[in-house]
């Protein structure tokens, strides 16, 4: 077994691996176990009654979480003309159309968080699948990221601002980044609550059973704090 270092010991004692704490109580219990001296990262994995085999029960989306991620995103947008002009506008990183296809064929250049792409473009922008797909960077319509030109000016602020997409794993987990250490406790509990709210509306109509099976919460290098699905489910709906 892998020796544990005396800073995640101590912060390990904070938090009983066999209680399942709600939500209000496992995010005063993160902020005291996030003792990096670096701003660590929120994550959380929820582990949903599907079974993504089956098409109909693939649950993918977006939300824009409240108070954001706490990241700096960087945004690329497929676009030109006013659509193009719309996106510098708004905060995009990087603008353009052939020029930026061709880098990113030709270079496998991929030094960006987020891409968006006009509809008018996905004819070209489609055969970078083999390059962008492997790392979570294809523009989708299904998480909102191929839009007409009329949206890419808030689409490109939702994601400069925090919205994040999501997509069941083949265990049937969705784990996601809801924060930062530094955050206040209120607003990583608001992020939360937006992101369960979304899964939750999101529910395949032939997933059967329980849907919200269990959660955990953890921070960069601290432990696991496991959260009581039913007390999640309650304040998603909220």
């Amino acid at each position: 077994m892998a020796k544990r270092g005396k800073r995640f010991s101590a912060v390990r004692k904070v938090v009983d691996p066999n209680v399942k704490y709600t939500l209000e109580q496992a995010v005063s219990l993160l902020k005291q176990t996030a003792s990096a001296k670096f701003d660590e990262t929120i994550d959380i994995a929820v582990r949903l009654g599907v079974d993504p085999k089956h098409a109909d029960q693939m649950v993918r989306g977006a939300v824009a979480l409240p108070h954001g991620t706490g990241k700096t995103v960087r945004v690329l947008v497929f676009a030109q003309g006013e659509a193009a002009r719309a996106a510098k506008e708004a905060g995009a990183d990087f603008v353009g159309a052939d020029d930026l296809i061709q880098k990113i064929e030709t270079q496998q250049w991929t030094d960006f968080d987020k891409a968006v792409a006009t509809r008018d473009l996905m004819g070209k922008v489609g055969k970078l699948g083999r390059v962008l797909g492997p790392r979570g960077l294809m523009p989708n319509p299904k998480i909102g990221t191929v839009v007409g030109p009329d949206m890419i000016a808030q689409t490109v602020r939702e994601l400069k601002g925090g919205k994040i997409d999501f997509r069941v794993e083949k265990a049937g987990i969705v784990h996601a980044m809801v924060g930062k250490a530094s955050m206040e406790p209120s607003q990583i509990k608001e992020n939360i609550e937006a992101l369960v709210g979304t899964l939750l509306k999101l529910k395949p109509a032939s997933a059967k059973g329980t849907y919200v099976r269990g959660a955990a919460l953890s921070s960069t290098m601290g432990p696991g704090i496991r959260l009581d699905p039913s007390d999640l489910t309650r304040t998603g709906e909220a």
